[in-house]
């Protein structure tokens, strides 16, 4: 009931206004770079150490030595400083295509097998091929043309699909021209037979038993006029005794566990980084089975089980259809790289696989009393193990490749990646709706021209313009090699002009996690977690530097002990020194973004400020697109926004600020064209990086100052 005042008197009310306003989405941080294994070009979300070193690896053998990426030591270094979440985007060198999934072994059930029938047609020639005859072959792989020449042949187009070939000088010598140029072509490899007995015409055998080939059309002509002499048909396809294919989400041939099992049970192929699946359970009567994926290195005694999946149906019509539990969604890079395309029904629910397919379905598997239908009991699985195989990719079988502190001027790659590799993941990224992060790093791609060949700067140049143009997030960036002067790292920092990036400089040795080595890495795998060290223990809005916010716990020394003039050198030239101080250790004695003018944003500790505050009042105004231009509406985002702003304020990140959305800036012109204006004015708080003491020594006897 309201209190009132019936007669006078005094009456103390309580209005509780301290509610704290909801903080914002939290964007965490994103890297580009190799890993051993994992989703080539998907960016995939991890939230620990242990997470990612589960989807993406962690050692690898090159050149008979161990080594770990960048990518990897700057995960393990912001999840132990604090981090919550990191986007990780893996490349490998000549882009995702070279790389596939592992498949699994024949998850077989107890069909009856049946052979498939191979597609087949013939036709014959009455003369041998002239200068610019041709041959067509048309299907779903395309049209592939086959031209006829005198000598020279022409080179082959096969962008084009355009191949050529001798004329021959008889019938049978003209086929057999034909048929090696057919030979070439991938998708018709294999599926030609010449005959070679009449040498006259051609008989034509499908490469594979079942329905695939049937109707592929081959005309001959020249010119603008053909006719089709055979259609191949007959093409059957068999019953199979496998009811399942699982694949890999992990590309690579790491992924490839395929091999011999010893007197335990142990595959010899079979490592921490790859898999292998096993039926435990299958039950007729009940239409379910039960899949574990189980570590590659274990054995049959002590197994190492990753993820267990039970009840599982090959009944699409029931919620626990194995497709539907597990997941079939295929992600892959547009061919524009803007965007993830996903085929499938089903998102995947497994961090290790996806359903390729379920050749052996049991629609509907009890009849109307309850019963198991007899023609879907030998569908199900068999209780059984095995592996997966026939993955392809290995950038570290290269043993040109180079690694720490040998990536130094005049080499030909950085970790066995050049420029053009980072290419596709750096347009991808710059698509704001589908990802969000507050800083990103790519340790080993440098902004140098000193990797040669490497193309390295203009991929740089692109992260730059991402984090401009989203407006969203820092970049920290590597300008320099190891072994370089801090003449080159302010050389190199007078080239760039931006408030969105910042760099540091000397390299660090700090302590592999996974192999204990000690290892030189750029300073951009090691800064990412003194963000989130600062983020941790205070806000965004405070500089990731000093003693109290910039320690390097985990950097064993750095490369370069830096002077007071050294640090004042590089400062002044916009690299944030990493200094080396007696009993303190390895300390960020820095924070200034590239940017060149002297603003409030040529400071990290601003335009992380700005980061934060526009991600959260963007996420308020999101929700007001479409809603009445009304003072309701203005309210609303006033009563959202103001009390965000000033709980910063109390966190010390800002002196003052005003935010104005009424009718002064929101007139009737500006609400007849469909806006709704507000502006926000802030005071961004400054860092005390210049301090000075005076000791004043004065007679005995004088008085001190007030």
């Amino acid at each position: 009931m309201a209190e009132t005042l019936i007669s006078p008197g005094v009456l103390a009310r309580e209005n509780d206004q301290s509610q704290v306003s909801s903080l914002p989405i939290q964007a965490g941080a994103a890297i580009i770079g190799p890993t051993v294994k994992g989703p080539v070009e998907i960016p995939t979300l991890v939230s620990s150490y242990n997470d990612y070193t589960n989807r993406f690896g962690t050692t690898f053998i090159s050149g008979g030595e161990q080594y770990t990426y960048f990518t990897s030591i700057a995960a393990y270094n912001y999840f132990n400083n604090g981090g919550t979440s990191l986007l990780v985007s893996r490349v490998v060198a000549g882009g995702g295509s070279t790389y596939t999934p592992a498949t699994s072994s024949d998850i077989t059930n107890n069909q009856s097998v049946t052979a498939g029938k191979f597609a087949t047609a013939s036709f014959a020639l009455a003369a041998a091929f002239s200068d610019g005859d041709e041959v067509r072959v048309t299907g779903s792989f395309g049209l592939y043309r086959f031209v006829a020449s005198a000598t020279p042949v022409p080179a082959d187009d096969t962008d084009g699909l355009l191949y050529f070939f001798s004329t021959g000088s008889s019938v049978g010598q003209s086929l057999a021209n034909l048929t090696a140029s057919m030979g070439q072509a991938t998708a018709l490899g294999g599926t030609l037979t010449f005959v070679s007995e009449s040498g006259v015409g051609l008989a034509i055998s499908s490469s594979a038993s079942g329905s695939t080939y049937n109707g592929v059309i081959f005309s001959t002509g020249s010119a603008s006029s053909f006719a089709d002499q055979a259609t191949l048909g007959g093409g059957v396809n068999g019953d199979s005794a496998v009811a399942l294919v699982l694949e890999t989400l992990s590309e690579g041939t790491i992924m490839n566990s395929t091999s011999s099992l010893d007197s335990n049970g142990a595959l010899a192929s079979g490592s921490s980084d790859n898999i292998r699946w096993q039926i435990v359970t299958s039950n007729t009567s009940s239409g379910t089975f039960d899949l574990v994926i189980r570590r590659g290195d274990d054995n049959a005694n002590e197994t190492n089980v990753l993820e267990t999946w039970t009840n599982l149906s090959l009944d699409p019509t029931v919620p626990n259809f194995v497709s539907k539990v597990i997941g079939n969604y295929k992600l892959a890079l547009s061919a524009d790289n803007s965007q993830i395309e996903i085929s499938g029904s089903y998102p995947n629910a497994s961090r290790f696989v996806r359903v390729k397919s379920v050749n052996a379905t049991t629609p509907n598997y009890f009849d109307n009393s309850g019963a198991p239908k007899s023609a879907y009991t030998a569908s199900l699985p068999v209780v059984a193990s095995g592996s997966f195989g026939n993955a392809i990719g290995n950038m570290e079988a290269n043993a040109g490749n180079k690694y720490y502190n040998n990536i130094i001027s005049g080499v030909t790659n950085s970790q066995g990646l050049t420029g053009s590799d980072y290419a596709a993941m750096i347009t991808l990224l710059a698509n704001q709706d589908a990802y969000q992060y507050n800083m990103i790093a790519a340790p080993g791609l440098f902004d140098t021209a000193n990797v040669t060949s490497a193309g390295m700067v203009s991929q740089v140049t692109s992260l730059i313009s991402n984090a401009q143009n989203r407006g969203d997030h820092i970049l920290i960036l590597d300008q320099n090699l190891y072994g370089s002067t801090v003449a080159n790292a302010t050389t190199a920092a007078a080239t760039r002009n931006t408030s969105y990036a910042a760099t540091y400089w000397p390299w660090l040795q700090t302590n592999d996690p996974d192999t204990g080595e000690n290892v030189w890495v750029p300073a951009s795998a090691m800064i990412p977690g003194v963000y989130a060290q600062n983020d941790s223990v205070s806000y965004a809005w405070f500089a990731p530097a000093g003693i109290n916010r910039g320690g390097l716990s985990n950097v064993t020394r750095a490369e370069k002990t830096l002077t007071q003039a050294n640090r004042d050198t590089l400062y002044t030239g916009k690299v944030n020194p990493i200094a080396t101080f007696p009993g303190t250790g390895v300390v960020v004695y820095g924070q200034k973004t590239l940017q060149t003018r002297a603003t409030a944003l040529d400071r990290v500790n601003v335009r992380r400020l700005l980061i934060e505050l526009k991600s959260f009042i963007s996420q308020v105004a999101n929700n007001l697109v479409f809603e009445q231009n009304t003072i309701a509406t203005r309210n609303r985002f006033l009563a959202q926004v103001n009390p965000y702003l000033e709980q910063v304020q109390q966190q010390q990140g800002l002196y003052a600020f005003r935010v104005i959305m009424d009718d002064t800036n929101n007139t009737a012109d500006v609400i007849d064209r469909n806006q709704l204006i507000g502006q926000i004015f802030i005071q961004p708080t400054k860092t005390a990086e210049f301090i000075y003491l005076d000791f004043n020594i004065l007679p005995t006897g004088a008085t001190f100052p007030a």
